[in-house]
């Protein structure tokens, strides 16, 4: 049986509403090739970050995020999905091809849709509550379900030894010079890419807490700053450090933040303590037992509920990332 193909406009409202999610520094490092019923997603290599991710980990856990988030919207859009991760090994920056199909909405459309509008990253303080360990662990399990590994701190000692991880790599950071030149470079970096200031810390109010990884004390789209006491923890990990494990840890962390949005909790990844090998193994070795490769570490908490809305960073048009056969 064959399956006529999509129209055009279909396929561009699935990547327009995809184009919502978190990739690191927004740089948004993907491509999109549509034709007939699937959608081709590449790697865009102009876009990584070549002192900070000189590997393209991050770059392809964006592109993981990216690619949940077709999976997740495709639904309320009525369409079914089939992903075939790396379908050819002669081009290695074809990460994924998603194959539709008709299918009746699913019920939780407006759920769906709402949290993928509304999922942030809020780089301010969290306060004090902290986030029930049960919060946690529900969390972790969202991820879990996308072929990742993710382990919720609870454990006093396990946290304590993160905690001084990151703030190892936020100091190796900060003696960077070629990196803070990188990150700053998407700081207002375009209308349609990079970090806004206005959605950025005072650098006042980090520079009085310790040096930051940028000189103006400004933080990029994947990351914050270092832990506090009451923030939860959650580790996605996997048993290998390569592609595939990366690619999965970006839906992971997509499917985990949809749901940390839809419970009202604010979710900022740590990517610094993985970009550095000393404390990327460190942490292998120390917090994880030597049983699987850190991939991305987030904190979670509560904001404020007086906190005003922080203004969406933007996006890049559809026409920029999607290409119709």
């Amino acid at each position: 049986m064959t399956t006529d193909p999509l129209p055009g406009r279909t396929l561009r409202r699935i990547v327009e509403v995809a184009q919502h999610a978190p990739s690191v520094h927004n740089t948004q490092p993907w491509r999109w090739r549509g034709s007939g019923t699937a959608l081709d997603l590449y790697a865009d290599r102009s876009r990584q970050l070549a002192r900070s991710d000189p590997d393209g980990r991050n770059l392809v856990i964006s592109c993981g995020a990216v690619l949940h988030h077709v999976e997740v919207v495709a639904g309320p859009l009525g369409l079914r999905t089939h992903v075939v991760r790396l379908p050819d090994p002669e081009e290695p920056d074809l990460l994924a091809r998603v194959e539709l199909s008709p299918a009746e909405p699913s019920p939780p459309a407006g759920d769906v849709l709402d949290a993928v509008a509304r999922r942030c990253t809020d780089r301010r303080r969290f306060t004090s509550w902290p986030v029930p360990d049960e919060q946690l662990t529900h969390l972790a399990a969202q991820a879990t379900a996308w072929s990742s590994r993710a382990f919720p701190m609870t454990d006093v000692s396990d946290k304590f030894r993160a905690e001084l991880l990151v703030n190892r790599a936020v100091d190796l950071q900060a003696a960077d010079d070629s990196r803070q030149r990188e990150q700053a470079e998407w700081v207002d970096h375009g209308a349609g890419d990079g970090v806004p200031s206005a959605v950025l810390p005072a650098p006042a109010d980090v520079l009085a807490r310790r040096p930051s990884r940028f000189r103006s004390g400004l933080q990029d789209d994947l990351e914050a700053r270092e832990v506090e006491s009451a923030d939860g923890l959650i580790v996605i990990c996997a048993p290998s450090d390569d592609i595939p494990a990366w690619l999965s840890a970006g839906e992971a962390l997509s499917a985990m933040w949809l749901e940390a949005t839809r419970k009202g909790l604010s979710l900022v990844p740590l990517s610094q303590v993985v970009e550095f090998p000393e404390t990327r193994d460190a942490f292998r070795l120390e917090v994880l037992g030597g049983m699987a490769h850190p991939l991305i570490l987030v904190r979670v908490g509560w904001q404020g509920i007086s906190r005003s809305q922080l203004p969406p960073t933007p996006r890049r048009p559809v026409a920029e990332v999607l290409e119709l056969a």
